[in-house]
């Protein structure tokens, strides 16, 4: 068993040098990772949410990726809390979030999302509205609802294309879809759910032709400078054992669309950074998932998952804390080039100064995750 020593102020550097993607320069490898905080009444974003992101952006954090915000379809949310990324009133919010992000000298994007058959009907701010999906089917392959046709997907795909272009229009520096945890994208790529026979069926790549076409309208909308970045993942929320790819070669033909569709990024998820995602292939010190998505497609890659801390996230949704754990390995990673970026989430939801203390070698002031977080907005 290795021990990892708390790394050195010197040690910590490569976590602090600039990057660039696009015209966006991010002023260090640190990421802030969406996390859903349900802090936003009537889908508004606050002034304690505009404050809660501020925080960070002055605390040394390189680029904040919001909570998941919704497109405009009615089943995108199961809370009306959860703020929206359409309505003139949210809108304004989020341009109140940008502008003191941006005041501060931060880089920010919006994350948006769509819940799929994830949301529960007759939940949200549109109890009314069906939830959307591939094929109707929940994640075990049962049908409860018709499939939507075709003309619906690509209503769908225009959502977050309007949604895109609302983030250009208030100023924000990117945007990330987010395609991973077994939302309404992810659902897509995933054979259990996505059984359809049209353009948006088939095999893996194929199924990837949802996401390529939400990218392609995505950047007609923002433009050739801003960069756009795609999270996704192998596992489902519904299956934490799920892989949508078994190989490289799988992998490789399915990430090879996003990179033909105009993708500048990939935020790759896992629930532990660093497990290796193809142990068969590289050993239980390979590649992680991050890792393998730059080899394969030399575009740069964020990893996230329990970095900083001793165990995944879905803990902290049970109630059970966290012990600190150091950056070592995530540093030398990040320093021969297996990633470009770091995304960090519940480390960061517990204390805005995170990256501060990281910063000024302040290992001691770290403190294990307390899962109360989950709870407050600060």
């Amino acid at each position: 068993m290795v021990i990892l020593e708390s790394p050195s102020v010197s040690d910590t550097s490569p976590l602090f040098q600039p990057f660039k993607l696009r015209s966006m320069t991010i002023p260090n490898r640190i990421v802030m990772a969406p996390m859903t905080r349900n802090f936003s009444p009537n889908g508004v974003p606050t002034d304690e949410v505009r404050d809660y992101y501020r925080r960070r952006a002055e605390a040394h954090v390189g680029l904040i990726i919001s909570e998941g915000t919704t497109v405009a379809r009615g089943g995108a949310s199961n809370d009306p809390r959860i703020p929206n990324f359409h309505k003139p009133d949210a809108l304004a919010g989020w341009k109140s979030v940008i502008s003191a992000v941006q005041d501060v000298g931060g880089v920010m994007g919006p994350q948006l999302w769509h819940q799929g058959m994830l949301r529960k009907p007759g939940t949200g701010p549109d109890p009314d509205a069906p939830s959307d999906g591939p094929s109707g089917l929940t994640h075990r392959g049962k049908a409860v609802q018709d499939a939507p046709s075709e003309e619906d997907v690509w209503d769908m795909v225009t959502a977050f294309a309007d949604a895109a272009g609302e983030a250009k229009r208030l100023g924000f520096d990117c945007i990330e879809l987010h395609g991973a945890h077994g939302y309404l994208i992810d659902e897509f790529f995933w054979s259990v759910m996505n059984v359809r026979e049209d353009r948006f069926g088939g095999d893996l790549p194929d199924r990837a032709t949802f996401a390529a076409e939400i990218i392609k309208q995505c950047r007609e909308r923002v433009g050739d400078d801003m960069p756009i970045i795609l999270r996704f993942s192998q596992w489902k929320s519904q299956d934490y054992d799920a892989k949508l790819a078994e190989s490289p070669q799988e992998l490789e033909a399915f990430l090879r669309v996003f990179v033909e569709a105009g993708v500048d990024c990939l935020h790759c998820s896992q629930r532990r950074f660093w497990e290796a995602e193809f142990e068969a292939v590289d050993g239980m010190d390979g590649l992680n998932l991050a890792g393998w998505a730059k080899k394969l497609t030399g575009l740069p890659t964020i990893t996230v998952g329990s970095v900083g801390l001793s165990t995944e996230f879905t803990g902290a949704f049970r109630g059970e804390s966290s012990k600190t754990r150091p950056l070592t390995d995530v540093i030398e990673r990040l320093e021969r080039g297996e990633f470009d970026m770091v995304g960090v989430g519940r480390a960061l939801l517990q204390d805005p100064f995170w990256a501060q203390k990281i910063f000024d070698g302040n290992f001691e002031d770290l403190s294990d995750y307390d899962a109360a977080a989950l709870k407050t907005l600060y």
